[in-house]
């Protein structure tokens, strides 16, 4: 007789913050249900210009019509669900007002680092860096972990608790694939992109091949 307790857990998305210097983890944020659809996009980064699309392009794009100038830039959208009524055995007194803000916390700079840049401004400091934020990872189990900037938090919160905390929202996610294009050589980002590149590869490897007869082309090309 099967029992419950014999039915594997299904493995959580989420994402994690990373220091980029020691690559420890800061927060680990664990998706509470995992998105039913995943929206992923491509966009190659051709080396020719727009004269490759039709008549009339110079030689230079002709030559250059099969060159890549990078990776694909690769984004992620799709809809996460959070719930307060779900988890009876933990206590919210905030509602899920925990939960929104460690994700609104990824695209906002703290408040001291915002004091500081204050500070430098105040005292005539010529030209002020833009804030960096940490290291981001998005995780879909073990053959999806990648660098990724969010792009996109839109947040609708649905039902509220007497004292007007939410208590269920869904989230519209919007992320962007940082690659080797994106980040420094030698940065801890650029290293788990290239890791992430090298998985698809293996992926790609272990796919069944085609014949040329299954296209009706079984005399060669």
């Amino acid at each position: 007789m099967t029992r419950y307790a014999d039915i594997p857990k299904p493995i959580r998305s989420g994402i994690v913050v990373v220091d980029p210097e020691r690559g420890t983890p800061q927060r680990i944020i664990v998706l509470q249900f995992n998105p039913d659809t995943l929206e992923r996009s491509l966009a190659p980064q051709a080396a020719g210009g727009s004269g490759d699309a039709g008549g009339g392009g110079s030689g230079g794009d002709r030559n250059e019509a099969l060159r890549l100038k990078g990776p694909a830039e690769e984004s992620w959208k799709f809809t996460a669900e959070i719930d307060a009524t779900d988890q009876f055995e933990v206590a919210a007194p905030d509602g899920i007002h925990p939960q929104l803000a460690t994700l609104e916390m990824l695209v906002h700079p703290t408040s001291a680092q915002l004091r500081e840049a204050s500070r430098l401004t105040k005292k005539g400091t010529i030209e002020i860096s833009p804030i960096e934020m940490p290291l981001t990872l998005f995780t879909w189990g073990s053959k999806r972990v990648m660098p990724v900037r969010l792009t996109e938090l839109s947040i609708n919160e649905s039902a509220f608790d007497v004292n007007l905390n939410p208590i269920r929202a869904s989230l519209g996610i919007g992320m962007k694939v940082l690659s080797v294009s994106d980040l420094p050589a030698g940065h801890r980002g650029a290293d788990l992109y290239l890791a992430h590149l090298a998985q698809k590869e293996r992926l790609a490897a272990a796919a069944r091949g085609g014949r040329l007869a299954e296209l009706g082309l079984g005399r060669g090309l």
